[in-house]
C-alpha cells in the first residue's frame, strides 16, 4: 500500500491501488453514458430532418431525444441524492493540483448540465406548445401534462439556452473523454479502471 494511504482506500485492490467507485457508482455512470449517446445525437439532427408530410418521422427523433433526456434528468437526480450518502473515491494520491482541479471543475460542470439542459428541453418543448404527449410522450406511452402556455419569446430563450447548453457539454465531455485517455496511456495511473 502507498505510504500516503495510511487505511485500506474503497474497492482497493491489485487491479485498482487507489480505489474504486462502487458498483452503484459505475451503473449510474455507464447508463448515463448510455442514455447521453442517445440524446446528443439525436439533438443535433433534429433541425435537418425533414420527414414525412405529416412530420411523424421528425417527431420520432423528438420523442427519442425527449424521452433520453427526461431520463438523464431523472438517472442524474437519483445520482446525486446518492452520492451524497455514497461520496467518491478520492483523487489518487500522486495526482498533481491542477489536475485535481480540472478533474473537479469538469465533474461539477457535467452534473450541472446533466440537470439543467435536460430542464431547459422540457420547458422550451412546452413553451413551445408541444408538452410530451401523443407522438412525444414520454418514453412513447407516458403523457405528460401540459403545465404552461406557450410562449414563443421564452421558448426562444429556452432553445438558445438548450443549444449553447448542448454545445458546451459536447466540450466538457471531450475534455472528461480526453482526461480519461491520458490518465490511462499516458500517466498510467490507474484512473480509467476506478470507474471499470
Amino acid at each position: 500500500m502507498d505510504a500516503t494511504h495510511a487505511t485500506a482506500l474503497p474497492g482497493q485492490d491489485a487491479a485498482h491501488p487507489d480505489g474504486q467507485y462502487g458498483s452503484a457508482a459505475k451503473w449510474f455512470h455507464w447508463i448515463t453514458v448510455g442514455l447521453i449517446a442517445i440524446a446528443l445525437p439525436t439533438g443535433f439532427v433534429i433541425k435537418f430532418i425533414t420527414g414525412d408530410g405529416d412530420g411523424a418521422y421528425k417527431m420520432g427523433f423528438y420523442a427519442i431525444h425527449e424521452s433520453a433526456g427526461l431520463t438523464i434528468l431523472f438517472a442524474s437526480i437519483a445520482r446525486i441524492l446518492w452520492k451524497a450518502r455514497h461520496p467518491a473515491p478520492p483523487h489518487p494520491a500522486g495526482l498533481p493540483p491542477i489536475m485535481r482541479i480540472a478533474a473537479t471543475a469538469t465533474h461539477h460542470g457535467l452534473y450541472a448540465l446533466l440537470i439543467l439542459q435536460p430542464l431547459m428541453g422540457f420547458f422550451a418543448t412546452n413553451a413551445w406548445g408541444f408538452p410530451m404527449r401523443d407522438q412525444t410522450a414520454y418514453l412513447g406511452f407516458i403523457h405528460l401534462p401540459k403545465f404552461m402556455e406557450a410562449s414563443e419569446g421564452l421558448a426562444t430563450a429556452l432553445s438558445w439556452g438548450h443549444t449553447i447548453g448542448g454545445y458546451l457539454f459536447v466540450v466538457l465531455l471531450a475534455a472528461h473523454i480526453g482526461a480519461a485517455i491520458f490518465h490511462h496511456a499516458i500517466r498510467r495511473d490507474g484512473t480509467l479502471m476506478r470507474m471499470l
